[in-house]
């Protein structure tokens, strides 16, 4: 039976020896196992004496509990269930005296140990319970101490790793030198970061992880799978840092089994790679801003000369000089902006480094800006992008591209039709549309317009009363206005489309035209029209 794998930083000894070391230290150099030797592997980690009948209410794991046989005098009866007991209680072993209150142990009870593999010691009666206590105990604390000093040991030699400016894979090395052991260390994703160890069983290890796929977020104890027994094949303990879940250490060994103290060096590995992969978040947080802050330059015209910006960009490892074209993602209203804000940015930088190694991509407070090949498909990069966004909690971005740029002169006109096509695209198509400039037609010319209260002026001029939103009966004839142009004044069109009788339009478009003008009979009125119902579509823009 395992012992429970704990910290070390506990206090508690939760390493200790076997039932078949125990019987070889020299107070029980005479004592006899008489059932159970295919328990000899179960750990003691503790010592007790059973003197009182109720004794099962006070014995505790891995215990190796000594006895007279005193409180089973009077009924020997009760000594077949009694080893039932103990091994359903994760007892190590029972060791008796005999002749003084019980004489022989029942046939059953013998046979019944055999059965669990729980040991039964005979001991010697000239051994007293105290030396065996000293001794036992002893070797117990001494092999404790022996491995947290090996732990110990493990740790500095692994915080030297990070002192040194050491990596995972440094740290994945040190391990598997440590332990004999080859080792992986893995992120949440269940991809592999780094690997250590004879090349054969580096794949065995690989295999075994593609197969165990991702952790889950609630995995949070060290697990382990292999042979039984005291040790395993493979190992595993999670890398936790800041609450957060960053993956795992795995260990495999195709020769030794893993110890429990093996694991413990492993729960420190993970501590220590814990802090390696906060400390490459913190670099990566800075190289962030400065790569967002450059590129923020770049799109406002504030970046200097062109030279000046590709060679810069040439540091971040972006290639600006060649004709490219600007993506521009914005999160849509009514989603949980700080949450989905790093994960957009994520899913847009893997996705522009599947399609483009020298394109840029940084994230701004409020959307995702990325500059990449002009020869490439801009939609394609978009859908792979929202693909990998679509794995979050409810949350979309909608995406605007821009004409072709030739060059870094003209980036800040191309980041200017990105996000106008994003907006103008949402506000056409809905939440996640996926707008080109060149294909928003008439609303590219509207959106140029810097002066909105000279828009909206226009807007109140031509529809009058129609123009606001308080009154339901306007809104409802604004809509058929809307229809009525939209099928260049077929009235039947229209009628089917809205559910109307043919008389009830005819009626609707005498008072329309009572409130705006003769428009049935003046094309250029229908076009002023049509322009101020597009505009107030682009509402918010």
């Amino acid at each position: 039976m395992e012992p429970p794998v704990r910290l070390a930083s506990t206090g508690t000894i939760i390493h200790g020896v076997s039932v078949g070391e125990v019987l070889g230290v020299s107070t029980l150099a005479e004592a006899r196992l008489i059932a159970g030797e295919s328990g000899l592997g179960r750990i003691v980690q503790r010592l007790n004496v059973m003197e009182v009948p109720d004794i099962l209410a006070w014995v505790k794991p891995h215990e190796l509990l000594l006895t007279t046989g005193y409180p089973l005098r009077n009924t020997p009866q009760s000594l077949g269930r009694l080893v039932a007991d103990l091994d359903e209680r994760g007892l190590a072993a029972l060791a008796i005296k005999l002749g003084r209150y019980v004489d022989e142990l029942p046939g059953d009870m013998v046979e019944q140990a055999d059965r669990l593999g729980f040991p039964l010691i005979l001991l010697p009666n000239d051994v007293g319970f105290d030396d065996i206590l000293n001794q036992v105990l002893t070797d117990i604390l001494n092999r404790q101490a022996a491995v947290l000093a090996r732990a110990e040991e493990a740790h500095r030699a692994l915080v030297q790793v990070v002192l040194a400016g050491g990596g995972l894979r440094e740290v994945a090395a040190e391990v598997a030198q440590l332990l004999d052991v080859s080792v992986a260390v893995v992120d949440g994703a269940g991809a592999v970061l780094a690997t250590a160890g004879p090349a054969e069983h580096v794949a065995a290890l690989r295999e075994s992880i593609s197969r165990e796929g991702p952790p889950t977020t609630a995995a949070r104890a060290p697990t382990r799978a292999g042979t039984g027994g005291r040790g395993r094949e493979f190992a595993s303990v999670p890398v936790l840092a800041g609450g957060h879940h960053h993956g795992r250490i795995v260990a495999y060994s195709a020769s030794t089994a893993i110890r429990d103290s093996d694991v413990g060096i492993l729960e420190r590995a993970a501590t220590v790679a814990a802090l390696v992969v906060t400390r490459q978040e913190a670099v990566n947080a800075v190289e962030s801003k400065y790569r967002a802050d450059f590129l923020r330059d770049v799109l406002t015209g504030r970046a200097g000369t062109a030279e000046r910006v590709n060679g810069r960009a040439r540091a971040f490892g972006w290639d600006l000089s060649r004709p490219v074209t600007v993506l521009v993602a914005e999160l849509d209203p009514d989603g949980d902006e700080r949450s989905a804000q790093d994960r957009l940015v994520a899913c847009w930088t893997a996705a522009v480094r599947r399609h483009d190694q020298r394109g840029a991509v940084a994230g701004f407070s409020h959307e995702v800006v990325a500059v990449i090949d002009a020869g490439l498909d801009a939609a394609r990069v978009a859908k792979d992008a929202a693909a990998a966004f679509a794995d979050l909690p409810p949350a979309t971005f909608s995406t605007g591209t821009s004409r072709p740029s030739p060059g870094a002169d003209a980036l800040p006109e191309a980041y200017a039709q990105a996000l106008k096509a994003a907006r103008v695209g949402r506000q056409l198509h809905g939440p996640g549309a996926v707008a080109h400039f060149d294909q928003l037609g008439v609303y590219r010319l509207l959106s140029l317009v810097n002066d909105t209260d000279e828009l909206y002026a226009f807007v109140r001029e031509t529809l009058g009363p129609l123009a606001a939103d308080d009154d339901a009966e306007n809104a409802d004839l604004r809509r058929t206005l809307h229809v009525l142009l939209e099928t260049n004044l077929n009235v039947a069109e229209t009628a089917r489309r809205l559910h109307f009788h043919y008389n009830t339009l005819r009626y609707r478009i005498g008072k329309l035209e009572r409130m705006l003008g003769n428009f049935t009979d003046d094309p250029h009125l229908r076009l002023n029209l049509t322009l101020a119902l597009h505009v107030l579509r682009m509402r918010g823009i």
